[in-house]
C-alpha cells in the first residue's frame, strides 16, 4: 500500500493548483488518488476508461471521466502499477489540454501576403502529395516521441519503405539519442535493464545531473515514500545547481559543467586501483572497449584489461578534482559505495547525460561504473536512464524512427536488416535506401539553407512537436527559414506554436484521447488507449494523414505506394478480404487502423529481443513490459529484468547473466574507456557565465499544452533567469529585474529570479525553455555528440546585462 504521507504530498501539490481555478474552459474536477476505480463518480451517461498520461516518460495511466463527448474530470489510476493511482500536477490537469480556446479546427494555407487562409483537406492532401510526388528526395519528416507507436510506424513505412527517403528523424534526437547510443555501445541492444521496481529496492540513489523531484516526481515519490515509513534510502545529488532534489538528498555534488564525465573515470579508477572491483562479475560477463585511434565509432575496439587500467590510471582523486570540481573525499566516498557489494545502488540520468558534446560517453562510463562494480541486473541495482516523452521509448527507440534505424533494432546500413523490412512490407527489394539520412540538426540545418548553397530539403512535415521552439540556435536552425520562397513548411498541430508561425500549411491534428493510442514508457511498458471523445472541427488523427497523404501519391502513380502485389502498402483489409478505404476519414475508424498497424509492427520485435504481446492484451492490461512472451498455458509474460537469467526469459538455462545483444558477440557487456575532452565553449572574458537550461515542474516542454491550463500557468507564468545573489550583486541587477541574456548566437530578456527554487553557484545561469515569449534558444549552441548527434543545450558561455547597459560590442 502507498503511504498516506506519499499521497498526500502529491495531492496536495495538486490540489493547490486546483483550488485556485477559475471558471474556464481548461478547468476539470480533480479527482483524489485514494479512490478506487469503481468508487469514480458517475452520473447519467459518465463514464471512465484507461490511458497513460499524455505527458512525460514516467507513464503514469489516469482514469478518464467522459460526459456527453467531453472530458469532464480525472482521476489517477489505482490499477496502474506505475503510479498506484497518484498523479503530479500536470497529471490530474491533463484532462483541460483538449480544451484551450485557440485549438486549430481546419487546414490554413499561408498566402503571399502572409495571412492565412483556411482550405479544405483534400486540397491540403494534394499539395502536400503533389510537391512530394515532383521531388520525393528533398523531402523530411521530423515528428518525436509524442508520436504514438502506430502514428510513428505509419510515418516510418512511408518513408523508407514507400519513398525510399531516409530524412526521417524525431526531436528525441534532441533529448534520448545519447541514452540510445550509451545503450547500444554498452550491451548491443537498446533500453534500460532494470525498471521502476529498483526504486523501491535501493539502498542508495544518485541522481546524475537530473532532478526527478520536478521532473519525474511521481517516480522520486517511490523513493521518498520509503523514507516515511521508516526506511534508509540515502539520495546523492550530483548536479551543477541545488534543485528540489537537492533539499531531498542526504549529499549535494556540486560540480563543475561537464565533471560527470571524470567523475565516472575517477570512481573506476579507485575501484581498479584499491581492487575492490566485482572480479567474479567483470571476468565472467564484461570486456573493454575504447575508441580507435583512428576515430569515435559506436562499437569502438577491444582492449585488455591491463590497458584499461593503463589509460584510466591518470584519474585519481585529485586530478578529478580539479576537472569536475568535486572534492577528493567525495570521489572517494562514490568509489567507496561502489565497492560495497552489500549496498543496492540505482543510478538515474536525464537530460544532464543526454545533452552533451560527449554524451555517448558518458552514458556508457556510468553503465562501466555499474558493470565494473557488479552493482547491475538485481533488484536496486541498476543503471537507468528516464525518459521526457510518453513515447520516447515505444515510438522512436523501438519502432526506429530515427534517420539511420529500422524498426526492432534494425539499421539501414546492414543489407540484412533492409531485406527483412522488405520483407515484411512486402515492397520490391532494393526500395528502403541503404545511406542513413538526415539527423535532426543537419536536416534542419539543410532546410535553412538556400537551395542554391545547398540546402536540399526543400519540403519538410512536421507531426507532434515544435522546433521552433525547441531546437538549438533556433536563428541558424529555424528562423532562417524567413525568406526562403522554395521551402514549404508542414505542420501538424493542437494550438498555435513557434513552429506555425513560419509554417506554410497547417493542419489541425487530433489529440491524446481523440483518437486511438499505444505508448511505450521509460522502464519498457506498452501501455494501449481507446479514442474517447471527437477532436474539434476538422482535426484530424496524425496516422490518417500519412496514409492520406500514402494514398494520394498511389493515386498519382507513385510506384513506391505500392506493394509488390500492386496494392497500396496501407491496405487494411476486412474479414472477407475486402480492402477498408481508411484514407477516407469518414471510414477511418470503420475499423481499429491502430490494432492493424501494432500487429504488422509486431512482426519487427523479435530479432532484439524486444517481443510484444497481441494488442487486445494491452487493451486488458495497464502496460506490459517487454519482451513479452508468450506461456505454455495461452497468457503473456511480461519480462521486468533484462538480461538477469532469474526473470529474462532469454537468458540462457543455467546462466545468471546473458548479454545476448553483446556487440562482441561473445554474450558480455562493455566496459568503455573515454578520455575526458572539455566542452565546446566555455566562459571567457567577453561572455563570463555558464548557461544551462532545462524544465519546470508545472509545465511540459514548450507549454503549448500546460501553458492553456489555467492553474498551472498561474502558478508558473514566465520563464526566468536563476541567478546567484552575488553575481546579480556585482551586475546592480535586483530581484525580478528584466535582463539581457546574450551569446554568440543570440539573446533572449527574462526576469531575474534570485534564491528562486533553483540556486546555481556563482558564474553560472538557468534558464527554462517552456516560455514561447522567451525563447532561450536563441542563445543557446547547436554543437553535439559526435556519435549520438545530440546537442548539448547544458553547457554553453553567455552575459547577463541589465536592459540600460551598453551591450560589450
Amino acid at each position: 500500500m502507498m503511504d498516506s504521507k506519499r499521497r498526500d504530498f502529491l495531492k496536495s501539490a495538486a490540489m493547490a493548483a486546483a483550488g485556485s481555478m477559475v471558471a474556464g474552459n481548461t478547468s476539470l474536477p480533480v479527482v483524489h488518488a485514494d479512490q478506487a476505480v469503481d468508487d469514480l463518480p458517475t452520473g447519467e451517461g459518465m463514464e471512465w476508461n484507461k490511458a497513460p498520461c499524455r505527458f512525460c516518460g514516467t507513464g503514469c495511466h489516469v482514469q478518464v471521466g467522459v460526459e456527453d463527448g467531453r472530458v469532464v474530470a480525472i482521476a489517477g489510476d489505482k490499477a496502474a502499477d506505475v503510479n498506484k493511482g497518484l498523479l503530479c500536477v500536470k497529471g490530474y490537469h491533463v484532462g483541460g489540454i483538449l480544451y484551450g480556446k485557440d485549438r486549430l479546427t481546419q487546414p490554413l494555407l499561408r498566402q503571399d501576403d502572409g495571412s492565412l487562409k483556411p482550405i479544405e483537406w483534400d486540397e491540403a492532401i494534394e499539395i502536400i502529395a503533389k510537391r512530394i510526388f515532383d521531388s520525393p528526395e528533398t523531402f523530411a519528416f521530423y515528428g518525436s516521441g509524442q508520436w504514438t507507436i502506430p502514428e510513428g510506424y505509419a510515418a516510418q513505412k512511408f518513408m523508407k519503405g514507400g519513398l525510399g527517403n531516409n530524412h526521417i528523424d524525431p526531436n528525441a534526437r534532441l533529448c534520448m539519442a545519447s541514452a540510445v547510443t550509451g545503450f547500444l555501445g554498452t550491451y548491443g541492444v537498446d533500453e534500460p535493464a532494470g525498471c521502476y521496481q529498483d526504486l523501491d529496492e535501493c539502498d542508495v540513489l544518485i541522481t546524475w545531473g537530473n532532478n526527478p523531484a520536478e521532473m519525474h516526481p511521481v517516480l522520486f515519490s517511490r523513493v521518498t515514500d520509503r523514507r516515511s515509513r521508516g526506511e534508509k534510502v540515502r539520495i546523492i545529488d550530483i548536479g551543477t545547481r541545488r534543485t528540489r532534489t537537492t533539499d531531498a538528498a542526504n549529499d549535494y555534488l556540486e560540480m563543475d559543467p561537464h565533471g560527470d564525465v571524470p567523475i565516472a573515470l575517477g570512481i573506476m579508477h579507485l575501484l581498479i586501483e584499491n581492487g575492490n572491483y566485482d572480479k567474479s562479475f567483470v571476468e565472467k560477463h564484461c570486456n573493454f572497449r575504447a575508441h580507435p585511434e583512428s576515430g569515435k565509432t559506436l562499437f569502438g575496439e577491444a582492449i585488455s584489461e591491463d590497458e584499461f587500467r593503463k589509460r584510466i590510471a591518470k584519474y585519481t582523486p585529485e586530478y578529478v578534482e580539479k576537472l569536475s570540481g568535486i572534492s577528493v573525499e567525495q570521489i572517494r566516498m562514490l568509489a567507496d559505495l561502489f565497492a560495497d557489494p552489500e549496498v543496492k545502488i540505482t543510478s538515474l540520468w536525464c537530460m544532464g547525460m543526454n545533452q552533451h558534446t560527449m554524451g555517448t560517453a558518458v552514458n556508457t562510463l556510468v553503465h562501466g561504473v555499474h558493470l565494473l562494480s557488479g552493482h547491475f541486473g538485481k533488484p536496486g541495482d541498476s543503471p537507468t536512464s528516464l525518459t521526457g516523452q510518453p513515447s520516447a521509448c515505444g515510438t522512436v527507440r523501438e519502432v526506429g524512427t530515427l534517420a539511420h534505424a529500422l524498426p526492432g533494432g534494425r539499421i539501414v546500413a546492414k543489407p540484412e536488416h533492409r531485406e527483412q523490412c522488405e520483407e515484411f512490407w512486402n515492397v520490391k527489394p532494393g526500395s528502403i535506401n541503404a545511406t542513413p539520412g538526415y539527423h535532426t540538426v543537419k536536416m534542419f540545418d539543410q532546410f535553412t539553407m538556400p537551395t542554391d548553397e545547398g540546402g536540399d530539403i526543400t519540403t519538410m512535415f512536421v507531426q507532434v512537436t515544435n522546433p521552433g521552439q525547441t531546437l538549438p540556435n533556433l536563428n541558424k536552425l529555424f528562423n532562417d527559414k524567413k525568406g526562403l520562397e522554395d521551402k514549404f513548411l508542414i505542420v501538424s498541430e493542437v494550438y498555435p506554436t513557434a513552429t506555425t508561425e513560419l509554417a506554410d500549411l497547417i493542419l489541425p491534428a487530433a489529440m491524446w484521447v481523440e483518437k486511438n493510442g499505444v505508448y511505450g514508457n521509460s522502464e519498457r511498458r506498452t501501455q494501449q488507449w481507446f479514442k474517447m471523445v471527437d477532436p474539434p472541427g476538422e482535426a484530424r488523427d496524425d496516422t490518417w494523414m500519412t496514409i492520406a497523404i500514402a494514398h494520394k501519391l498511389f493515386e498519382m502513380g507513385y510506384e513506391g505506394m505500392k506493394d509488390k502485389d500492386g496494392d497500396f502498402i496501407f491496405a487494411v483489409k476486412d474479414d472477407d478480404g475486402k480492402e477498408i478505404p481508411v484514407w477516407e476519414f469518414d471510414r477511418y475508424y470503420d475499423t481499429n487502423v491502430d490494432k492493424h498497424l501494432f500487429e504488422e509492427y509486431r512482426q519487427f520485435t523479435t530479432m532484439k529481443h524486444k517481443n510484444l504481446a497481441p494488442y487486445d492484451e494491452y487493451v486488458k492490461a495497464r502496460g506490459l513490459r517487454w519482451p513479452v512472451v508468450e506461456q505454455d498455458d495461452g497468457s503473456w509474460r511480461e519480462t521486468r529484468f533484462r538480461f538477469s537469467g532469474f526473470d529474462d526469459p532469454f537468458v540462457a538455462e543455467g546462466e545468471e547473466f546473458e548479454f545476448y545483444h553483446s556487440s562482441s558477440n561473445d554474450g558480455r557487456a562493455q566496459i568503455w574507456f573515454h578520455e575526458y575532452e572539455p566542452p565546446p565553449e566555455v566562459p571567457d572574458e567577453e561572455y563570463p557565465m555558464w548557461l544551462c537550461t532545462g524544465r519546470v515542474l508545472e509545465h511540459w516542454h514548450t507549454g503549448t499544452m500546460t501553458r492553456r491550463l489555467a492553474p498551472l500557468n498561474r502558478a508558473m507564468p514566465t520563464a526566468y533567469v536563476e541567478m546567484h545573489m552575488e553575481d546579480a550583486k556585482a551586475a546592480n541587477i535586483r530581484q525580478g529585474e528584466v535582463v539581457i541574456v546574450e551569446s554568440r548566437r543570440g539573446k533572449c530578456e527574462l526576469p531575474v529570479w534570485i534564491d528562486g527554487r533553483g540556486r546555481p553557484p556563482r558564474g553560472s545561469i538557468f534558464v527554462p525553455f517552456f516560455d514561447e515569449t522567451k525563447l532561450i534558444n536563441d542563445v543557446t549552441l547547436d554543437a553535439h555528440c559526435p556519435i549520438s548527434k545530440q546537442p548539448d543545450y547544458k553547457k554553453c558561455s553567455a552575459r547577463v546585462v541589465k536592459k540600460t547597459a551598453e551591450v560589450p560590442s
